[in-house]
């Protein structure tokens, strides 16, 4: 167990592959900039791998004020056994208060393995971290800048914040798209400390000989504008005139995990807690019921246009243009009238008439 009195730092798990850092951190050190700030105490990026030295950089351009780089042949690839062990004798030796990883698939490997070696805590999936302060109901001790991780549960029924007042570093795993990206300074300053890990002797359980991974076929936090379908669409097939409205908008196509699960769309673009958490300019909703799982990855659209036949869906409650109707008469009026010139509330207007 970490002393608790003492200010440990904030640490970023920089997760890479191939020598190229995913988004997901660079993502955290905006946040991690912002909690480090708040306690006072440098920001960490945490870079594993081989011959991965030149990635420090740019954590230092996105916030980090020290990289803790460990470089070792048995680290080349991710193996659950290596990371944990580097990173467990990293914590022993440096003692952060903090420990931050992206809700990816490593992520969610790597950390329960460091978190149950190391006997602390760690909460899964969070939407949002903050620092407060925390009473005990029972012993009534007060707490003091602890680590507010804050995720959907039950479901994504309610929201809830979990502490860790006791087993330090305080750990979670955040979901990947829920923290903006903020734009690297390329002029910052840190400092690279160069660290040695204990893996000479270690017997990696695999051997891998080759690694094949497919790239994402739709990148929907980049796009300005997307056009997203439920179940209520009704079929893969009916997704074809949420296409054809996509390629006159310049959007991306999005799905629920619904429309996921019942095969009209594939898994890289739906859009939800258990999917991308997107931004866009504008985002259509067509044949969408607005489940509490889904709005979490759409509801920070500057624009959200909801198209449905259920006047109560809960896709309304987020919206600011709503359309009552079948998305089949709908969808392509406005394709008709974005064809003829008009803009996109032109187009709204049209479908309503």
């Amino acid at each position: 167990m970490i002393d608790t009195n003492k200010q440990g730092e904030v640490w970023i798990f920089a997760e890479q592959e191939e020598g190229n850092l995913s988004d997901v951190p660079l993502e955290l050190m905006t946040k991690g900039r912002q909690l480090a700030e708040t306690l006072s105490v440098p920001l960490g990026a945490v870079l594993l791998g081989d011959a991965v030295s030149p990635l420090a950089g740019k954590l230092i351009a996105h916030g980090a004020d020290k990289v803790y780089l460990v470089e070792h042949p048995k680290l080349a690839q991710y193996q659950t056994t290596g990371y944990s062990k580097a990173i467990c004798e990293l914590i022993e030796q440096y003692k952060p208060q903090i420990c931050l990883y992206g809700a990816t698939p490593v992520g969610r490997d790597l950390a329960p393995t460091v978190a149950s070696t190391m006997w602390c805590g760690l909460t899964a999936d969070c939407t949002d971290l903050q620092i407060g302060d925390h009473t005990d109901p029972i012993s009534k001790q007060e707490h003091k800048n602890l680590l507010q991780q804050i995720r959907p549960a039950f479901g994504g029924n309610i929201i809830a914040t979990i502490v860790n007042p006791s087993r330090w570093p305080q750990m979670a795993t955040v979901r990947e798209g829920v923290m903006p990206m903020s734009e690297p300074i390329a002029s910052r300053k840190g400092q690279i400390i160069q660290c040695q890990a204990d893996l000479d002797e270690l017997d990696l359980p695999l051997t891998i000989e080759q690694t094949h991974r497919r790239p994402k076929r739709v990148n929907l936090k980049a796009a300005r504008v997307i056009v997203a379908g439920g179940a209520g669409i009704g079929s893969r097939k009916n997704f074809d005139v949420l296409w054809e409205l996509a390629g006159c908008l310049g959007a991306a196509v999005a799905g629920s995990r619904a429309a996921v699960d019942l095969g009209f769309i594939d898994h890289d673009h739906q859009v939800g807690q258990t999917g991308t958490t997107v931004r866009p300019a504008l985002y259509i909703a067509a044949g969408i019921s607005g489940a509490v799982q889904h709005r979490a990855g759409m509801q920070d659209s500057a624009k959200v246009l909801a198209i449905n036949t259920d006047p109560k869906a809960d896709i309304f409650s987020v919206a600011h243009y709503g359309i009552v109707g079948d998305f089949m008469e709908v969808v392509p009026k406005m394709i008709k009238a974005i064809r003829g010139g008009s803009d996109v509330k032109e187009a709204v207007a049209s479908s309503q008439a």
